[in-house]
């Protein structure tokens, strides 16, 4: 990809009670979710960059996410919430779309806490594998299902989070095949990239045995990267999608990456202590370098499931998961030499590499300590889980 990027980022965070448990589709309910999203405000400026979508759920900035249950003749039905996501305008820098979305998250979590609600970046639920589609599908739901893979498999996204990490490089146009082949690139590589985010080392009430629950169920049945083309360009069908039409002229041209762990936005957010606050933007100046390297030759049009449950399960301390890691960091440093930015981010990531630490190793080290599980209430409560 040739060119400046542009940024932005869509953010899925979880919901805490007081007694730090996950407030779940289980007890949650849509008009709970809703009185937080309605008390924040509507900035009729973002809408060209933002999709609202047929309900009108997805007016702000901030909206309720979750899956919708539709009746016999598509009207909504029921809306189970899994928790509220954050959606940037789009940026001409990393600095700017991650300061945009700290601001964002900080709003969300002050109107929040009035309602006994806290928002953190889970990446998996610590206490569920399954969201169960309870009455099972109707025949409208059942076609749309068959219509689409995303809809086929959007069950699975009710008990995970993540974020979207969205990039745009306009000197580069919008032809459908450049964009399908960058879509590709991130989606081969994917399992390398991957790491620097793993969070999710508890599922089912336990230390799971892995590093990324999120991943080693998710990305295979669910894209790791998508590309939004023209509305009038032909789409190219693979299982997941790689690529699919623009649904609002800002989209076209857009990359999105979307099979990282949860990363926190802002200080207290993550589950993890210590992980920090730089890794969304760490994670933006790698898919930047990444797209603009033209010495990596992998494409793949569906991700390598195997290849994602080996990293999630092992991580770096994997030799090949680790040397997969190292070249897409030296390929994408390569790239975007000379700028000190997206260097300096960079070589934050290096050092997590070279100490092949991810935010999971924090949380498991903190289990092992009597920290308890983030998600199923506080250690005094609940013990070490």
């Amino acid at each position: 990809m040739r060119g400046e990027a542009r940024y932005g980022l869509e953010h899925e965070l979880a919901l805490l009670r007081d007694d730090g448990t996950v407030a779940d589709h289980r007890s949650l309910t849509h008009a709970q979710v809703a009185a937080v999203v309605d008390e924040l405000p509507e900035l009729p400026g973002d809408q060209p960059d933002l999709r609202i979508g047929d309900a009108g759920i997805r007016r702000k900035r901030w909206y309720a996410e979750g899956y919708e249950r539709l009746d016999e003749n598509g009207g909504l039905l029921r809306f189970d919430p899994k928790g509220i996501e954050i959606r940037t305008r789009v940026h001409d820098s990393v600095e700017a779309a991650v300061d945009a979305l700290a601001a964002d998250a900080v709003t969300l979590a002050a109107v929040a806490a009035r309602h006994g609600l806290r928002p953190v970046a889970f990446a998996h639920h610590p206490q569920l594998s399954a969201y169960r589609l309870d009455p099972p599908p109707n025949a409208h739901e059942r076609a749309l299902m068959a219509a689409s893979p995303e809809e086929r498999t959007s069950h699975l996204h009710m008990v995970t989070w993540g974020p979207d990490l969205n990039l745009s490089f306009p000197e580069s146009g919008t032809d459908p095949a450049v964009l399908a082949d960058a879509a590709a690139k991130l989606t081969f590589y994917s399992p390398y990239l991957v790491p620097w985010s793993f969070s999710s080392p508890f599922r089912d009430g336990r230390v799971w045995g892995g590093l990324s629950a999120r991943t080693a169920r998710r990305t295979g049945a669910r894209p790791a990267a998508l590309a939004y083309l023209p509305p009038d360009a032909p789409l190219m069908v693979t299982d997941p999608s790689l690529v699919r039409h623009a649904g609002i002229p800002g989209e076209v041209g857009r990359i999105e990456f979307k099979a990282f762990d949860a990363v926190p936005a802002v200080a207290g957010e993550e589950p993890a202590d210590g992980v920090g606050t730089d890794l969304p933007a760490a994670l933006l100046s790698l898919l930047t370098g990444l797209l603009r390297d033209d010495t990596l030759p992998g494409r793949r049009r569906t991700p390598d499931a195997a290849a994602h449950r080996r990293s999630a399960l092992r991580g770096w301390a994997d030799p090949a998961v680790r040397a997969g890691s190292q070249a897409v960091l030296e390929a994408a440093t390569a790239a975007l030499a000379g700028d000190d930015a997206h260097g300096a981010r960079l070589a934050s990531l290096a050092r997590r590499l070279a100490r092949r630490e991810t935010p999971a190793d924090r949380m498991l080290a903190r289990h092992r300590a009597g920290g308890g599980i983030p998600g199923l209430g506080h250690p005094t409560t609940h013990g070490a889980g």
